[in-house]
């Protein structure tokens, strides 16, 4: 019984709809998202690039995966910029 009181006394209520916790956790489950994608795309295009350096002849992944790293860090850094923005 104690230890429900702790947690309602620490200001961590419940996601119920139109708290501000609720509020909050679309933006941190997107960053969360955005930032899987990009450390998969960096991934890809870092392992790309060693093949192509070792003399793969697959140069259009890596192109490709740089392209994809390139918007995904630029869209990130957009969504981030307006979210505090407003």
């Amino acid at each position: 019984m104690e230890d429900r009181k702790a947690v309602a006394d620490s200001g961590l209520g419940d996601l119920e709809p139109g708290t501000r916790q609720r509020a909050l956790l679309r933006g941190r489950v997107a960053d969360i998202a955005w930032t899987a994608l990009c450390v998969v795309l960096a991934l890809w295009a870092v392992w790309s690039a060693v093949d192509l350096a070792r003399g793969a002849t697959a140069w259009a992944y890596c192109a490709v995966a740089w392209v994809l790293l390139a918007v995904a860090l630029t869209l990130r850094w957009r969504a981030a910029r307006r979210r505090t923005s407003l």
